[in-house]
């Protein structure tokens, strides 16, 4: 049996983790609902039913509580039921038994379409806070930055693999799959020019090939 001085912070760890599930729920609805602005931390602790320093407390400023959303977005369990690739070269790179170039390509394009898919609509939220609100354009700034230096995991994998075509240097492949990738051309195709998730799925995996091999 568990001692009390093992119990106890368990369970404090997990009531943590449910305050702070029960709060970004909060926040991404009425951020979906109200837009970023008008979604203030009063209006999340009310939706929550918690205190506003609870917010403080548990996840941060309005910005950090936005972040945590999109982050929760982009990492939650897939159909298929394992885990979205946070940075979409930690499963080649590191787990066991080799994967091919082709692999690669097709868990990034599995982790663009899951990840956009998911956090298409709060993204668009962010889009259009950055404009008024400094927190969330240096927010969308960062997320952006640390998009690239994850691709350019992705290149040097597939520079491992010899997959990468003469003249391309892992810089520029990094900068074509960020290019490629972006949650802003998903948005384009799909949520403004209507392209079926398929249509989507194939142009990016083709192109992504053409460019890099």
């Amino acid at each position: 049996m568990d001692s009390p001085g093992r119990t106890r912070p368990s369970r404090r760890s997990a009531q943590s983790e449910a305050t702070r599930t029960v709060i970004l729920d909060a926040a991404e609805r009425l951020m979906l609902e109200r837009g970023y602005i008008a979604a203030s931390i009063a209006a999340i602790a009310a939706e929550a039913g918690v205190a506003v320093q609870t917010i403080y407390n548990s996840v941060g400023l309005k910005a950090d509580v936005l972040a945590a959303v999109l982050e929760r977005g982009a990492t939650e369990p897939s159909g298929s039921g394992e885990s979205a690739l946070q940075d979409p070269v930690a499963s080649p790179r590191e787990a066991s038994g080799p994967r091919s170039a082709t692999d690669i390509i097709r868990l990034l394009v599995d982790w663009c379409v899951e990840t956009n898919v998911r956090t298409a609509a709060l993204r668009r939220v962010v889009a259009q806070a950055a404009g008024v609100d400094a927190d969330v354009a240096r927010l969308e700034l960062r997320q952006s930055a640390r998009l690239l230096h994850n691709f350019s995991e992705t290149a040097t994998a597939l520079r491992d693999r010899h997959a990468l075509r003469s003249g391309l240097s892992d810089h520029e492949a990094a900068a074509a799959i960020w290019a490629l990738a972006h949650p802003q051309v998903y948005r384009s195709l799909v949520l403004d020019l209507d392209w079926s998730l398929g249509a989507y799925r194939e142009w990016l995996g083709n192109t992504l090939r053409a460019t890099l091999f």
